[in-house]
């Protein structure tokens, strides 16, 4: 058979997927502990057993590919000039590499700004700053305030092109490893995260793979192309636009609702849809990931109660107050509780909807009026997603949820945001058995079969609603 392995080194599990190139599908999975911090191999050959006994024996594969989030994920910090310009540039290039963002820093560095990146053990620092031929300054004294730090980890410089030799001298006679790139921000308001992205998955895979201890177990795969969440991106970015040939689904928003942090991703070019909106600020890249760090279903509970205030959670959740406190402090006490009861089910759909909700419309571009001379004037702030057709949900509770179209439809539009250009209409799909990392990995060596695969493997929720599940939402958006 034409078989490929397909790995995710989790912060939790190892997850396998084993695809059969001819026929698009998923033929074999299997699952063990992540034992980056001990040996790898442990939690890799267990999982790899589990395959084998659902498989009938491991057969030869031609693709062996892994992706990892292992060990607290690629920790990144970026470094910018102007907190709306080069420093969210740098922020949208270390996202759409995977990253875990450990902090964001713009203008001048102070000693303290050092200290906490110091502080911060990142895997790595993105400096960025002033367009090619303009402020310079700025990013070569940050330079040589890490260059004098205790700073460890390797630094890709996305910068001011002018500035860029003084930089690399300055770093590297501080034996800093670096890589210079081009600039995140050429020219104003002129976005090029794309190199910026590659030099970080090239010091993924160089460094930061041998320094989790996954290469340990390199002899039982090919490479670790990149961190998870660039590979769900990518299986996304494949499932969007297709391959040569053969058309994808095209514009896509993917949710991945985690106990930490959801994940929002949208493929698709963001322009405005109506005529004579006027697109305000920097441009969004057509692959876009944004983290919040805020709404998760367990270590972030509270802040996702919090944000819509006790009351209004209760009454959504259909519990009461107290009910509502008493599982926020299980979440506090364990984080890796599961729902039993009714109740307790009914207390994580509330949390998924709503985190749901409130991560697509800090995602999605909004429209805003202002008043000239000449009259009003709509202007569109970020990604326009309103035209998306089709949202695609992961993650454990929409995977075993009792109602998963119910909690995804809350990425769509509705009287909560009158203003947020969020989808207006879209299929609603689950990724049911997590191959988007799996897709993405596929992708770089087979990527008409990751196209049809991935198609072949996304189960279609719609119709699955009914009309109480409407009833239900229409009173939670108000």
């Amino acid at each position: 058979m034409n078989m490929a392995l397909l790995i995710d080194f989790g912060s939790t599990y190892t997850k396998l997927r084993a695809v059969d190139l001819d026929a698009a599908a998923v033929v074999g999975s299997g699952q063990g502990p992540s034992t980056v911090t001990s040996d790898v191999t442990v939690g890799l050959d267990k999982a790899l057993t589990e395959l084998a006994s659902h498989m009938g024996g491991l057969p030869r594969f031609r693709h062996r590919l892994a992706s990892s989030s292992a060990a607290g994920g690629l920790r990144m910090i970026t470094v910018g000039l102007v907190p709306d310009l080069t420093a969210k540039a740098a922020r949208l290039a270390a996202l759409g590499a995977g990253a875990k963002l450990a902090g964001t820093f713009s203008f001048e560095l102070t000693e303290g700004d050092v200290d906490d990146i110091v502080d911060a053990l990142p895997d790595i620092v993105l400096l960025c700053g002033g367009t090619d031929g303009g402020n310079r300054k700025v990013i070569v004294h940050n330079a040589q305030r890490l260059a004098e730090s205790a700073l460890a980890c390797p630094v890709v410089v996305a910068g001011n092109r002018s500035a860029a030799d003084t930089i690399a001298g300055d770093l590297q006679k501080a034996g800093k490893k670096i890589i210079v790139t081009e600039n995140v921000m050429p020219r104003h308001l002129e976005l090029n995260i794309e190199p910026a992205r590659e030099a970080i998955r090239q010091l993924f895979v160089e460094h930061i793979v041998h320094a989790k201890g996954i290469d340990r177990a390199r002899a039982r795969f090919d490479a670790v192309l990149m961190p998870t969440p660039a590979a769900v991106l990518q299986g996304a970015h494949c499932l969007a636009d297709g391959v040569a040939g053969e058309p994808g689904l095209g514009p896509l928003v993917v949710v991945d609702i985690g106990g930490s942090t959801t994940d929002v991703h949208s493929v698709c070019d963001g322009h405005p849809s109506h005529t004579g909106v006027v697109y305000h600020g920097l441009p969004e890249p057509h692959a876009k990931r944004t983290v919040e760090g805020d709404l998760g279903m367990r270590h972030t509970a509270r802040s996702v109660v919090a944000q819509i205030g006790r009351d209004a959670f209760s009454g959504e959740a259909g519990m009461s107050v107290e009910a509502v406190e008493a599982l926020l402090r299980r979440s506090d006490d364990d984080v890796g509780w599961l729902p039993q009861r009714d109740d307790e089910r009914q207390f994580d759909q509330a949390l998924a909807r709503r985190a749901t909700r409130l991560s697509v419309t800090r995602h999605a571009g909004t429209h805003e009026t202002i008043y000239t001379a000449t009259g009003p004037v709509t202007l569109q702030r970020g990604k326009d997603l309103s035209e998306v057709a089709t949202i695609i949900g992961t993650g454990g509770v929409l995977v075993h949820g009792d109602d998963p179209a119910r909690t995804l439809s809350a990425a769509m539009a509705g009287d909560h945001a009158p203003l947020s250009l969020m989808p207006r209409s879209a299929c609603l799909m689950l990724d049911a058995d997590y191959v988007l990392y799996a897709c993405g990995l596929l992708g770089a060596v087979e990527p008409a079969a990751a196209l049809a695969f991935g198609r072949e493997a996304l189960k279609s929720l719609d119709g699955e609603r009914t009309e109480k599940d409407a009833d239900h939402d229409a009173t939670a958006a108000q």
